[in-house]
């Protein structure tokens, strides 16, 4: 048989052959690192024997597919830990995730911190044990016996909703048995460098009906060096928590009396207002209209727009004069409205319009995070109404748009283009045109992007922009989408040259995507110290002694005729007690007057980047600071312990 590697070349073999047997005859180097592999397309175990020619990709800890095999592996090995240190307790589900893995457990008593030190002992013993990893198969109904005599009553279940011609697979390490797909490592003798993180409650399959489990989460690396750069950088997302900071800053809070609903205090909505500021700057330079439209709308057009069938679940509905309406969950439907208003000629197209738009969608308590995830936020939507050979140029000047206000923030950031959902309405022929359109625009700006398969929306294809912040995490923010549905079934027309009537195409996108999460992701990403564009308070004058606060009351006075924010700092406190907590608070500027600065009419600057900076005239400080406001500068600045 004939073996295509993943570079092209060919091996030939003799026989049946397993992937780990095929790996060694490449190196004993691969074999070492292998962790899994695919056959043909398919991810398989290196226990895996090939018996025909097929195209064969190893895959080690460095690949995405190899780190899964390698934390569900240690998944494994969490839960014979705990089932070894606590038998009584029954084993739900346990996968691998991004940068970890978690297992759900059924026990009478949770798990405390205390317990976890035990059970990475018990981890440490069966890896140094070096059990041997085997997988083998049965028929679904002898398998549910089979669970049933181990008392595994989630794993019953599982199996249960699988067809009953399932062959139904297992994994065995010692006195250790898991139903599971696969694929695990060989042995557990790899798994060296893990670490228990957290428990946190976890209904069963996702849903407030079942009962609360408790979820072990947890992380695994190839080397323990990875790994404890990886704990490193916990550690620092810690301090930069947006919940913690957005507490100790004044920013924002959410309260019992609105879960998922967040209260914005006065400096917080300062930082949002300056983003909105931003937002609506950089849109009317683009050529877009800004509206506003309901936040209530009937049920009849949330049927027209397919998300009475594709959203329902997430929906806010009420009821107002006998007549069902909705919260709106997407500003879209309300924005083909307004474009509905007015007949439009081609000579109008494309339309831009914007707006800043409250929308609400349903999400479950358990997955509410701060700002993160929310169920009320506001959404910096635009709509383009385009004619078919204006798409790429629109597209082009919205990825433009999108990575102007990036780099304003200083983010890196990655492309996805994500295609056709299962889930879905519309001609095979509009999908492929759309779908070709966003290609066809990265392709021709030089573009890097991966291609997410079947992640598009259900109504077009879309482009993801991924930010990574200071400690490189990624978050999904910016969204292209394309689509030829809505238009249709909304009837939007406009004149063209013939003088007859035609179906605009429309691009749906965002830029922050949410505000309000878009925050948060900036609280982590500064820590807190933010740009001095973006600060709520951007300078604060303080005052030695009560003799020199009317000098202090001219300085903020003088600033404040600038347009910038300030607050005086007259309380009778030392001048060392009241830097030290405005450094808490962050503000990139501390002036410090006293008899000096009174009678030369200067400041003694303070600055969150450099320190002391010596003494300034106030006209030149004024200066200074009104230009690193316009034009938005990062002062790049490494936040200390003292400083969280």
């Amino acid at each position: 048989m004939i073996i295509k590697l993943k570079d092209g070349s060919t091996m030939e073999f003799e026989g049946k052959k397993s992937v780990l047997e095929i790996a060694n005859s490449i190196s004993e180097g691969l074999a070492r690192l292998a962790c899994s592999a695919s056959v043909n397309g398919k991810t398989v175990d290196l226990r895996h024997e090939i018996d025909e020619d097929a195209e064969l990709n190893i895959y080690t800890f460095n690949d995405e597919e190899g780190k899964k095999a390698f934390r569900h592996t240690a998944s494994h090995v969490m839960a014979q830990a705990v089932k070894r240190l606590y038998p009584e307790t029954k084993v739900a589900i346990g996968p691998s995730i991004e940068n970890g893995f978690y297992y759900d457990f059924d026990k009478e008593i949770a798990f405390t911190q205390e317990d976890l030190v035990e059970i990475e002992k018990e981890m440490k013993k069966i890896v140094k044990e070096g059990i041997e990893i085997t997988r083998f198969t049965m028929p679904r109904q002898e398998a549910i016996e089979f669970m049933k005599e181990k008392g595994e009553d989630y794993k019953v279940e599982l199996i249960q909703d699988l067809p009953e011609d399932s062959i139904i697979s297992f994994y065995q390490q010692g006195d250790f048995v898991d139903l599971c797909a696969g694929p695990h490592l060989m042995n557990t003798k790899a798994v060296k460098a893990f670490k228990l993180l957290n428990v946190a409650g976890a209904y069963w399959r996702g849903s407030e009906n079942n009962k609360m489990l408790s979820r072990i989460y947890a992380t695994a690396f190839a080397k323990k060096a990875d790994m404890d750069e990886y704990l490193q950088k916990l550690e620092e997302a810690k301090k930069r928590d947006h919940r913690k900071l957005g507490k100790e800053l004044e920013l924002f809070t959410i309260l019992d009396e609105g879960p998922g609903f967040p209260f914005f205090l006065p400096k917080g909505s300062i930082l949002k207002n300056t983003l909105i500021d931003y937002w609506r700057q950089i849109h009317k330079k683009a050529g877009y209209q800004e509206i506003s439209t309901p936040i209530i709308l009937n049920k009849e057009l949330w049927i027209r727009s397919g998300h009475w069938l594709h959203y329902r679940d997430n929906m806010y509905t009420t009821l107002i004069d006998e007549e069902e309406f909705a919260v709106k969950p997407m500003n879209c439907p309300g924005g083909m409205l307004v474009y509905k208003t007015k007949q439009h000629s081609y000579r109008d197209l494309p339309i831009r319009m914007a707006e800043l738009g409250l929308v609400h969608r349903h999400e479950m308590s358990g997955a509410l995070h701060g700002l993160m995830r929310v169920r009320n936020f506001t959404q910096d939507d635009a709509h383009i109404y385009m004619m078919p050979e204006q798409i790429k140029d629109e597209i082009k000047k919205v990825i433009d748009l999108i990575d102007e206000v990036y780099n304003v923030f200083g983010y890196k950031y990655s492309m996805e283009l994500s295609t056709r959902p299962e889930k879905s309405m519309g001609r095979d022929e509009d999908w492929e045109t759309a779908t070709s359109a966003l290609k066809e625009a990265m392709d021709e700006k030089g573009l890097p992007y991966i291609i997410n398969e079947g992640d598009g929306a259900f109504y077009g294809p879309k482009i993801d922009f991924h930010l990574e912040d200071c400690l490189g995490r990624t978050w999904q923010c910016g969204t292209i989408q394309l689509d030829f549905q809505m238009p249709e079934k909304f009837e939007l027309e406009y004149v063209g040259k013939d003088g007859e009537k035609h179906r605009p195409v429309m691009i749906h996108r965002v830029a922050f995507g949410s505000i309000e999460r878009f925050i948060g992701i900036l609280i982590e990403h500064f820590a807190g110290a933010f740009p001095t564009w973006l600060s709520p308070v951007q300078v604060k004058v303080l005052s030695i002694s009560d003799k020199y606060l009317e000098y202090a009351k001219q300085v903020e006075a003088a600033l404040n005729d600038n347009d910038i924010r300030v607050e005086l700092d007259d309380r009778a406190e030392k001048i060392g007690y009241k830097i030290r907590e405005a450094r808490m608070e962050r503000v990139p500027y501390l002036l410090i007057v006293g008899q000096n600065e009174e009678e030369n009419k200067t400041v003694s600057v303070r600055s969150r980047a450099k320190g002391d900076e010596g003494s300034l005239k106030l006209e030149d400080f004024i200066s200074k600071v009104k230009e690193e406001i316009d034009r938005k500068l990062i002062i790049e600045k490494e936040i200390d312990d003292s400083e969280i």
